[in-house]
């Protein structure tokens, strides 16, 4: 054999051990989705399960993604009462400054025109106009320091892993004119990670399913003029330029962009009732993050669905009753209460287990249900089981797919006679029992 021939074999056989190793590798999250930003993650939208992640809580300025805090504070707000899409403002002299700057994303605000709050947000949400961003926030709060205050501690209460709001737009505070919101500093960056904005994605959307409404628009008609969305990827974007970024089911959710944050998006569709969100942080182009996104939406749409994987009524075999003290029967058949469905890579059905888990508040000291036991009584939770390898978590504290645990039929209380009678039972058991051993001691 030539030299020659020797060389070849061993690049094969070495090309071949090396695709052979990526296949196998446990995490083979860079072997099956190839995103080229810094920080990225694909989440389930109706259980928060993760599907991917590539450094996903490095924290980083989310630019405009920022927004997506404002957008939920202010439909809160008309949630409740507080404003309606109909209540009018004017702006500041501060969100003019920033709307009159050719630098920023803007729909050229006047200073004595009245807005309403539908007008306002629709800017924000659709061209991602700062300037109507902080006349929200100011409108809301009273100023937009007081409105931060606000997007901390909401992002506190929702579970956000890792943030920091400095202000309502996402610019860096360096790039307000001096107008910074009180409590933060000249040169304060937003932050927040991938993670985090993936969770605040699915609070928006879930929570305000509205939202989705707005983003989902390609175009604005704002002031006489029409502005354009920055998501390319939305159906029905105007221009023969932006069709390749189109994308089935696309309708929201937030682009942002600043120098030193680079290019990111937070973008979510739906195909036949399935939703996902996926985040891209520090992308090298405009156009990288919408193929980033496509990257990973696709990786979703083709490889997971969601499925029924134990029906109502199902009970694993050796926890199928429970004992009942002081009842007409000694035990009672337990089942769940609902069917228990999550989203499921495709051949992974069988990778998936029930585990009952009983209330101690249901229970006596010896473990016991005690009678009466009513039909349908709630004793405790059944949760999914993953076994499989590939195990990213959820967004979601508690984000275990789980069910309640609830009794198959009544148990009726023993009549006085009858527990009496046990009583007396269990009292001449205890002594034979004591008799016994005291014998056994002899010998």
């Amino acid at each position: 054999m030539t030299q020659r021939i020797k060389t070849s074999i061993a690049l094969v056989m070495a090309l071949l051990m090396g695709l052979f190793a990526v296949s196998i590798s446990p995490g083979h999250t860079y072997a099956s989705v190839d995103v080229g930003a810094e920080s990225a993650i694909l989440v389930d939208a109706e259980t928060g399960k993760i599907l991917f992640e590539k450094e996903a809580d490095l924290t980083l300025p989310p630019a405009s993604m920022t927004k997506m805090m404002t957008e939920y504070l202010v439909m809160e707000a008309i949630e409740e009462g507080q404003i309606s899409w109909d209540t009018t403002t004017k702006i500041s002299q501060y969100a003019f400054d920033i709307s009159a700057n050719p630098e920023f994303s803007g729909v050229g605000l006047k200073l004595d025109e009245e807005y309403t709050v539908r007008e306002l947000y629709e800017a924000m949400a659709i061209n991602s106009d700062n300037a109507t961003t902080i006349a929200l926030a100011e409108l809301i709060a009273g100023s937009e320091g007081e409105f931060v205050t606000m997007m901390n501690e909401k992002a506190a209460e929702l579970g956000l892993p890792d943030y920091e709001f400095v202000n309502a737009s996402g610019l860096d505070n360096a790039h307000l004119g001096g107008n910074h919101p009180e409590g933060t500093e000249p040169d304060d960056v937003n932050m927040l990670s991938a993670r985090s904005a993936a969770l605040l994605a699915y609070h928006l959307t879930n929570d305000y399913p509205e939202a989705l409404e707005i983003s989902s628009q390609p175009t604005l008609e704002f002031g006489g003029q029409t502005v354009m969305n920055w998501n390319w990827m939305l159906p029905g974007m105007p221009g023969d330029s932006l069709e390749q970024f189109s994308y089935e089911g696309m309708d929201g959710l937030k682009t942002g962009y600043t120098e030193l944050a680079q290019n990111t998006f937070t973008g979510t569709a739906e195909r036949d009732g399935q939703r996902f969100i996926s985040v891209v942080m520090k992308s090298e182009s405009r156009a990288s993050r919408f193929e980033q996104t496509r990257t990973l939406l696709d990786y979703g749409f083709e490889n997971f669905s969601q499925k029924e994987l134990f029906a109502a009524g199902e009970t694993p075999e050796d926890q199928s009753t429970l004992t009942v003290a002081k009842g007409k029967e000694d035990e009672v058949a337990v089942e769940t209460a609902e069917a228990l469905r999550t989203i499921v890579k495709n051949g992974e059905e069988d990778q998936y287990e029930i585990e009952f888990n009983i209330s101690d508040d249901q229970l006596d000291e010896e473990g016991n249900l005690v009678a009466p036991v009513e039909k349908g009584q709630t004793v405790g939770t059944a949760t999914l089981i993953y076994n499989g390898e590939e195990d990213y978590g959820n967004i979601l504290s508690d984000g275990g797919q789980s069910v309640d645990i609830i009794t198959s039929s009544a148990v009726e209380k023993s009549n006085w006679f009858m527990l009496m009678m046990g009583a007396v039972g269990e009292f001449f058991t205890d002594i034979f029992t004591g008799a016994v051993d005291m014998v056994k001691g002899w010998f």
